[in-house]
């Protein structure tokens, strides 16, 4: 992954992720989140009992994005991504916990369970290093930038 994706993704807090419904219906929640560069993994804490855990049980698929915690209103930066949500199983779960205690130690007091987004797709837009920048990756492969 290049490097001014994963500055910029390690620098950030939170994230709002889309999944859609049984009924084709879209729904997006907002999240913090931890970021595994290594993988290319984002985890985020949340709970089988809400409206989107109901979701991703059904469908894992997602895509979301990730705008810088503070805001310059005259510059554009985002992150926008597509993805699958991992389930217990699978080997990228298995130190979802760690990356995202690590990150925010005090959602230990928070009932819920760490969940693991293994990331297909990004595209950053960044018009610090130029008007209308963008950066693309995919897993696997190797993108050139425009």
């Amino acid at each position: 992954m290049k490097e001014i994706i994963t500055a910029f993704l390690e620098a950030q807090t939170c994230a709002t992720v889309c999944c859609i419904s049984e009924n084709s219906t879209p729904y997006c929640f907002n999240c913090y989140y931890a970021f595994n560069a290594a993988d290319g993994l984002l985890y985020f804490k949340s709970s089988r009992d809400t409206e989107h855990g109901k979701i991703l049980e059904i469908n894992p698929l997602v895509a979301g994005t990730i705008l810088p915690d503070k805001l310059v209103k005259m510059t554009t930066r985002g992150i926008q991504f597509t993805g699958k949500l991992q389930h217990g199983d699978a080997l990228q779960v298995k130190d979802s916990a760690n990356h995202y205690y690590r990150k925010f130690p005090l959602a230990h007091a928070i009932p819920g369970e760490v969940y693991t987004i293994q990331l297909d797709t990004i595209k950053m837009t960044d018009s610090t290093i130029g008007f209308g920048k963008k950066i693309l990756w995919a897993r696997g492969q190797t993108i050139p930038t425009n």
